[in-house]
């Protein structure tokens, strides 16, 4: 969301500057350099509202056809009101104005709300219930982005980490996938860190066990009665986890009885609370510790729920 913002950003500091040009030039003005403008002006206005609405549905995730619905919507809305004000030379003229001032002030706050976004703080809203009872379905946070370092863009690097990241950490993250065609390639998923590199892992009957020790986890819940035993021995568990074997559909006979595994250097394993409806670390392998965009910090919709998230 926040790489989107910054190139809206950067459109609306073109566009102004286009329309900069067209007040230098008064012969440019005209009814069709004013359907122009103003068409490309209701677009973008158009482009940030579907943005805005695929982010409060699905949580952040990016909406294509949200955006071009909107967009197509303010493109009719904005030539049609274009055309006929710019019949009236003292209409055009406040019209390509207002124009130019929105154009600025988006400039500026929607740059600054990309940075912020980027560095400091981001919205996000809980798509599933795979974390209930800690949140459920709705639920909107704000993440901590730099609490585990300052990112660089265009870069997996970061600077000056405040903290590490450490067991029983909810995180946000980009779901750990390369494959474009994979369903959730670029969402954002949220999940407990259970286990840090080096530590072994395994789920016996539905028990984690970590370096051998059975886990008190007070906020996880089991709604599936049942326990699901792999019907066969695994051969070479570890690899087949590592690469990702067990996150299609019949990979579910691991949810149970899992491992034992032993978290890579440079990675994390993550797991729903709601453990019997999550799909996490045990199917799709471990998490990289680059992929973590930040940390749940406050709970502050619906403000019956608000609290600080530990």
């Amino acid at each position: 969301m926040e790489g989107r913002l910054f190139l809206i950003s950067v459109w609306c500091g073109v566009y102004s500057q286009a329309l900069r040009h067209v007040f230098r030039r008064a012969h440019l003005q005209n009814v069709w350099m004013t359907v122009l403008f103003n068409s490309l002006f209701w677009a973008t206005v158009g482009v940030i509202l579907g943005m805005l609405r695929a982010s409060y549905l699905t949580g952040g995730e990016f909406q294509f056809k949200y955006s071009m619905s909107f967009a197509l919507l303010g493109l009719l809305l904005g030539s049609t009101l274009g055309y006929f004000r710019g019949q009236d030379r003292e209409k055009r003229d406040r019209l390509l104005r207002d124009n130019l001032e929105w154009a600025d002030t988006g400039f500026s706050a929607i740059l600054l709300a990309s940075v912020v976004m980027f560095f400091v703080v981001q919205a996000f809203k809980i798509p599933s219930g795979s974390m209930r009872m800690t949140f459920v379905e709705g639920d909107h946070l704000f993440v901590n982005k730099f609490i585990y370092g300052v990112p660089i863009p265009f870069s997996k690097q970061k600077l000056f980490p405040f903290k590490k990241v450490k067991k029983s950490d909810i995180v946000i993250f980009r779901y750990p996938s390369k494959d474009k065609s994979n369903i959730h390639y670029g969402k954002d998923f949220i999940k407990r860190v259970v286990a840090l590199e080096g530590q072994a892992v395994e789920i016996r009957n539905k028990v984690l066990y970590i370096d051998g020790t059975p886990q008190e986890e007070p906020y996880k819940q089991h709604k599936d009665p049942d326990i699901i035993h792999p019907p066969h021995k695994i051969d070479d568990f570890q690899t087949n986890w590592e690469q990702g074997g067990f996150e299609g559909y019949n990979g579910n006979f691991i949810r149970d009885n899992f491992g034992p595994v032993v978290i890579p250097p440079g990675h994390v394993m993550v797991l729903g609370d709601n453990r019997d409806g999550s799909f996490d670390s045990r199917f799709w392998g471990p998490l990289d510790l680059a992929s973590i965009k930040g940390k749940a910090w406050v709970l502050y919709w619906p403000f019956s729920r608000f609290k600080l998230v530990h």
